[in-house]
């Protein structure tokens, strides 16, 4: 990153965050503007190396129960027993269980293996279906299954491949975390889930994320980001897995966003795919894709086809609602063209691969999610 974009971002981070109009309570809401404010709130994190969390607990694997204990068999308890953890095939693991308020405040892992094929579950205060379920790459913006950096607020990739989530995800009873492997081998997971104990605010809502996938999308079909929302909230986010299988620009279409009892027509709607991800002119810079990472947006994924077995381009994008949430009052619908251009300046309805996540907050209950694609239908091919 040049260093006049670091500094941009750096100070946007600074600007936008540490003068936010969230007013912090016991702890939530951290930033440059108030990390001098005293609280209440109590640090805690969960790992392998202390499954509850609990205060006093870490690190206290014997020679023997840990997944590394053959490499420290000389040292023996307190170092490095147990820093990962082995999901086999078909199982579902408990990363993550808090009883009480507080809120998750960072997630970091970095799992082996298909990242679609480890699915990520989360579910507050007890509900019976989960609030988030999505394949976990493209939770963090890797739906392609390759590695890509990506440097924005809400989440981070890092080298190589060091997921990073910091949405803030309250819970008034309890939160649950799962990974569950739906691979055909073993994944090995390290992973910490940092968060806080404290008294969460009556007007704080629920963290949710949602994935789907259209391929191929069906001509004149308009591909549905997320529908069926109901409840009172804000919508933060969206990321795209896109391939284009034809030639020339492929985002010309239009988000739209159907809210509290809209019909044939949107209340917001965008200009085109490069618009909404704050980007312009096919993201193009002397005749060629311009990679780009933002606190907000970016196009921070490009995949360029090869002559062999990758024919076609492959995208990722994000667009983090963090200044401009999008609040609801009763429902929320989000939907994206896919258009391109044919003969004559006429565009053309595509029929690419979309994939997406999309994130937003609302009071629970929640309705229950359509099930995810068959394991097929998810495979990246």
């Amino acid at each position: 990153m040049k260093k006049s974009v670091l500094l941009v971002f750096i100070l946007t981070m600074f600007l936008n965050i540490g003068f936010s109009q969230n007013v912090p309570f016991n702890g939530m809401q951290n930033n440059l503007g108030n990390l001098y404010m005293l609280s209440n709130a109590k640090s805690r994190s969960i790992s392998p190396e202390n499954f509850t969390g609990e205060r006093g607990k870490g690190g206290m694997a014997k020679v023997g129960e840990g997944s590394a204990s053959n490499a420290a068999r000389d040292l023996g308890q307190g170092w490095k027993l147990n820093p990962f953890v082995e999901i086999a095939k078909g199982q579902t693991f408990t990363l993550a269980e808090i009883d009480g308020q507080g809120s998750i405040e960072h997630i970091w892992m970095t799992p082996t293996g298909n990242w679609r094929f480890s699915i990520l579950r989360i579910y507050w205060d007890d509900e019976k279906e989960p609030s988030v379920e999505c394949p976990v790459g493209d939770f963090f913006g890797m739906g392609w299954g390759e590695y890509a950096p990506l440097q924005s607020l809400a989440v981070c990739v890092n080298p190589g491949s060091a997921f990073n989530c910091y949405w803030q995800m309250p819970f008034r009873k309890k939160c649950k975390i799962t990974m569950e492997n739906i691979d055909e081998k073993k994944m090995s997971l390290y992973y910490q889930v940092d968060y806080c104990l404290t008294e969460v605010p009556d007007n704080a809502s629920y963290f949710h994320a949602k994935f789907n996938r259209t391929n191929p999308l069906k001509y004149k079909e308009v591909y549905t980001i997320v529908d069926n929302i109901k409840g009172k909230g804000q919508y933060v986010g969206t990321y795209l897995a896109w391939q284009a299988k034809n030639n020339g620009w492929w985002g010309e279409g239009e988000i739209k966003f159907y809210m509290d009892g809209d019909d044939a027509f949107p209340t917001i709607c965008g200009t085109g795919l490069e618009d909404y991800f704050c980007g312009s002119y096919n993201f193009d810079f002397k005749g060629k894709y311009s990679v780009f990472c933002s606190p907000y947006s970016g196009l921070h994924q490009v995949i360029l086809p090869d002559e062999a077995y990758h024919p076609s381009l492959r995208f990722g994008l994000y667009r983090w609602h963090i200044t401009d949430p999008i609040r609801f009052e009763k429902d929320l619908k989000v939907t994206i063209q896919a258009l391109g251009w044919r003969s004559g300046g006429r565009y053309l309805p595509l029929q690419d691969d979309v994939a997406s996540v999309s994130f937003w907050y609302q009071t629970e209950p929640h309705l229950p999610f359509l099930p995810l694609p068959s394991k097929d239908q998810l495979e990246v091919n």
